[in-house]
């Protein structure tokens, strides 16, 4: 589950990327983020998964942030593309089914992918002076791994529009997995040309910083990857696994340590909550969770119980979420940064909150009808902690 929910977070860092970069219009990035968040939160609430493999000894940026686009995105850019012509999603609603595919639990598969990318073959064949269809046709094929099929969609779109840099990245990150993930050769001028283009697109320059470091040039490498870090938002969930392999570039190179990079900025610099305020650093919510007497014979003792916090102005997003079972009941929980969904939601953006707890049979994500729940009062948040919360299950959910 770690690798999935990691996946998620990429994705939804990705979005933000993008929209801050004008490629995604604001009603694309909030149908797009929401989607996204909704199956972050499906995630969280399933049973923990194994733990993660270990990490390769020769470091590599991760693949999200070579491929650029995750699947979930794809999807609703594909489903975009097809409904309104614009990749951006902006210009009009995005499909039920679109949204439906983008959001579900189970995740996104190959069917749905392929589905799309089908229609979007004959369209092209209608319409084959169209760059961005085939700029989509090739990215929609790299997520699907059919990378030999990549190559001559971006070439198609290359033809169209020479002086890409973002496109040429993405043949040179094609090419290299058809030549066995080797940048050597044509990827390697083309990732020189991206960044010719744009000095800071990243990731031409994450491709630049691995080509490097293949053939032993870990100076080259480490300018290149330090350059990526300087421009990768300070909340970027793959910034670690980037500075790691700074490190071993430098370790290889016989170059001293880099300087200690300053930590992530405090959650109160994440930028004002859905009601304008600035948020609460340091924010912590101690609590006791129990069940009313008249429930219990409602309620297994393998029953999951979820207790999240969520904003009490605007979006229901959980902020902080924990996962016990009813013959834990009565238990004390903990509610802050540590918890949090997503790096781009948590309690410490918020000023106000309400704590919920909810006994699922089902071990859904969403409420179920015969879920028990309860909730608090809305919570104003205290920079030093709130402590001695309780909240009692006491209501069945109705249909």
């Amino acid at each position: 589950m770690d690798n999935d929910l990691d996946a998620l977070r990429r994705q939804l860092q990705q979005l933000k990327d993008l929209h801050e970069a004008g490629t995604l219009g604001a009603d694309a990035y909030d149908s797009a983020r929401t989607a996204l968040e909704q199956r972050i939160v499906a995630l969280v609430m399933q049973a923990p998964a194994a733990a993660p493999a270990s990490t390769p000894a020769a470091p590599k940026l991760p693949r999200a942030l070579v491929l650029g686009v995750g699947a979930a995105t794809l999807v609703l850019a594909i489903g975009g593309y097809l409904w309104t012509g614009s990749p951006q999603l902006a210009l009009a609603p995005v499909p039920a089914s679109v949204a439906t595919a983008a959001s579900g639990a189970q995740g996104i598969g190959q069917a749905e992918i392929e589905a799309m990318v089908g229609t979007l073959q004959q369209r092209l064949q209608e319409q084959p002076d169209d760059a961005e269809g085939w700029l989509m046709l090739g990215r929609s094929y790299a997520v699907l791994g059919r990378h030999a099929e990549a190559v001559p969609a971006y070439r198609r779109s290359l033809a169209l529009r020479p002086n890409d840099a973002a496109l040429l990245s993405d043949m040179a990150d094609a090419l290299a997995m058809v030549n066995g993930r080797s940048l050597a050769g044509e990827p390697t001028t083309l990732v020189e040309q991206a960044l010719k283009l744009d000095p800071d697109n990243m990731k031409a320059l994450s491709l630049a910083g691995s080509a490097a470091f293949d053939r032993s040039d870990y100076a080259t490498a480490v300018k290149h990857w330090e350059r990526v870090a300087a421009l990768a938002a300070p909340d970027s969930p793959w910034l670690p696994r980037v500075r790691e392999s700074i490190a071993e570039a430098r370790s290889r190179g016989g170059m001293p340590p880099a300087a200690a990079v300053a930590a992530a900025p405090p959650a109160a610099t994440a930028g004002p909550n859905a009601s304008g305020a600035a948020g609460t650093p340091g924010a912590t919510i101690r609590g006791t969770v129990t069940l009313a007497a008249a429930l219990r014979a409602k309620a297994a003792p393998e029953d999951t119980v979820f207790v999240f916090a969520r904003p009490a102005e605007g979006p229901r997003m959980p902020l902080a979420i924990v996962r016990k079972q009813v013959k834990d009941l009565p238990f004390e929980f903990v509610l802050d940064d540590t918890t949090a969904m997503s790096p781009a939601s948590r309690l410490s953006t918020q000023t106000r909150v309400v704590v919920s707890a909810r006994i699922s049979k089902s071990g859904d994500a969403m409420p179920q009808p015969g879920d028990l729940s309860g909730q608090s009062a809305p919570l104003a948040l205290d920079p030093k902690g709130n402590t001695g919360l309780r909240v009692e299950i006491g209501q069945v959910v109705t249909p």
